[in-house]
């Protein structure tokens, strides 16, 4: 499978044969529209299928092409923010619901897995938190009060995670987590929604999203769809301007699958408490003579750094020191996360608009849990229900103890509109080799400038549709990153994430 703009291939894509849905042929209405074919929008359109609901999937790609098939997969309610901040954050009461929702969300797709007799290795495994420095080993007894705090009175602290290989000291475990294979999952999840008499239509760019008494969206090749309520999927909201994307940040986050000596490494998910922190678990295969071992972090600003390959490198010297027996990299990928200023992601109904249009983002690198999260709680506010976690996710929430954090991620993007009076990277397209590519500019304007393999220059207007920041080129996954708010674009200049809902404009000379 091969679906969005990047270069690199996750060991899910490599693993997974996901069938095209067919195109939106005409227009059409029904009683739920979703957009977005990740976990968070299939699990809500599986959820109100089940409840009787009529719905519509649209993506403009494969099922799972986005950044759900760019995850590491850990189930987990072991919080990467650390309950010690969400209960700093959101009190006491947020953090145990914070556990409880996680908690809920890893029982859920382990009873869909069950109900739908789905092959996606699930499995229950032990999740170990360790100190990335022993400088940090007390965080890990101030983390266990606050764990225990927030109801997850199992967590017990041991004198070591369970690798031969290298002593990690104390650590954290985290009982009863799990891991899976997300678009095997997505997959029969995908089949069963259609069973239900679900539409999921691939090929279907959504250009325009208007709640009120009725939802209207447009696509953009013509077929419009109209429903009583819209959820938008789309891993960070492509009908907002503003209102949500002042609260979060979006991060690259890197992945390696390295092979390794079948049972060398023990069936569990382990985390550190660096900054950025690493995280890593096994995935097996019975046809391959070894297993695949998953590591991530090197996290950065998205479009503020290119430095992808260095980054793998690294990551690859801080797995091989820790698991000498690892043979040779497998996989290199990389994903986008989007870091809520609170910690906490965003679901419920979006802010200034219509109450029939609801948004789902700010995995906060726990896209599947809060994925799943999402499918749980916006089923229960479309069918009318109250829901305990409403107040948590909700979209509109302000927490006055995270305005620091909000201040500075937003002087932060406002320093990126410097970049317009900067010169360019290169003065000619003669500078560029071919596969690569680089910000040039052009009169009182700036154009983004890729040369093919073939050596053909394709040109794009530098500027980003959302709200005018210069895009930066990404070599490891030959995109155009936005800086700013985390839109990225093809080589070519095709928008595949948001929240910019259109293609880098064609350079006019």
């Amino acid at each position: 499978m091969k679906d969005d703009s990047q270069a690199s291939t996750s060991i899910w894509m490599a693993t997974t044969e996901t069938p095209s849905q067919s195109r939106l042929r005409e227009s059409i209405r029904t009683d739920v529209c979703i957009i977005g074919a990740g976990i968070a929008g299939l699990t809500t359109a599986y959820l109100l299928g089940r409840e009787g609901r009529s719905v519509v999937v649209l993506d403009d790609g494969l099922i799972g092409g986005g950044m759900t098939g760019r995850t590491t997969a850990h189930l987990t309610n072991a919080y990467d923010d650390r309950y010690v901040e969400i209960e700093r954050l959101h009190g006491g009461e947020g953090a145990r619901l914070t556990a409880d929702s996680h908690t809920a969300a890893i029982y859920k797709i382990s009873e869909v897995v069950r109900k739908e007799k789905i092959d996606c290795d699930f499995e229950w495994v032990d999740g170990f938190l360790f100190a990335a420095t022993p400088d940090h080993v007390d965080l890990l007894q101030e983390e266990l009060a606050a764990a225990h705090r927030a109801g997850l009175v199992g967590v017990e602290r041991v004198a070591r995670a369970p690798i031969g290989s290298f002593d990690t000291g104390p650590a954290l475990r985290f009982p009863r987590q799990a891991q899976f294979h997300p678009l095997k999952y997505l997959d029969t999840v995908a089949r069963a929604i259609i069973g239900d008499g679900g539409r999921i239509f691939g090929q279907t760019h959504a250009t325009k999203i208007e709640g009120g008494h009725s939802v209207r969206i447009e696509t953009s090749h013509g077929p419009v769809i109209t429903s009583e309520v819209v959820v938008v999927a789309t891993n960070t909201p492509v009908n907002d301007r503003v209102a949500i994307h002042t609260k979060q940040v979006p991060y690259v986050t890197y992945a390696i699958g390295v092979q390794v000596p079948k049972r060398s490494v023990p069936r569990a998910l382990f985390w550190d408490t660096g900054d950025p922190y690493h995280y890593v678990r096994l995935q097996s295969d019975d046809q391959k003579p070894h297993d695949i071992l998953i590591a991530g972090g090197e996290d950065h600003k998205t479009g503020q750094t290119n430095d992808g390959d260095e980054r793998y490198g690294r990551l690859e010297e801080w797995t091989r020191e820790r698991f000498p027996q690892m043979l040779e990299v497998e996989y290199r990928w990389s994903g986008q996360v989007m870091e809520p200023v609170d910690g906490l992601a965003f679901i419920g109904r979006n802010p200034l608009d219509d109450d029939n249009v609801f948004i789902a983002t700010g995995d906060s690198g726990q896209g599947m849990t809060h994925g799943t999260i999402a499918g749980m709680l916006l089923t229960d506010l479309i069918q009318g229900r109250k829901n305990k976690w409403e107040d948590l996710y909700n979209p509109s929430r302000i927490r006055m103890k995270a305005l620091p954090e909000y201040a500075a991620e937003n002087i932060n993007v406002a320093g990126q509109y410097a970049d317009y009076v900067t010169a360019g990277d290169i003065s000619s397209e003669s500078e560029l080799e071919p596969g690569s590519g680089a910000v040039m500019r052009s009169g009182m304007g700036k154009v983004a400038v890729y040369r093919d393999d073939a050596g053909n220059v394709h040109e794009r207007s530098a500027v980003c549709p959302h709200l005018g920041c210069i895009v930066a080129w990404n070599s490891s996954e030959r995109t155009w990153d936005c800086p700013c708010h985390g839109s990225r674009f093809s080589a070519e200049g095709r928008v595949y994430q948001g929240p910019a809902n259109s293609d880098l404009p064609v350079h006019e000379n």
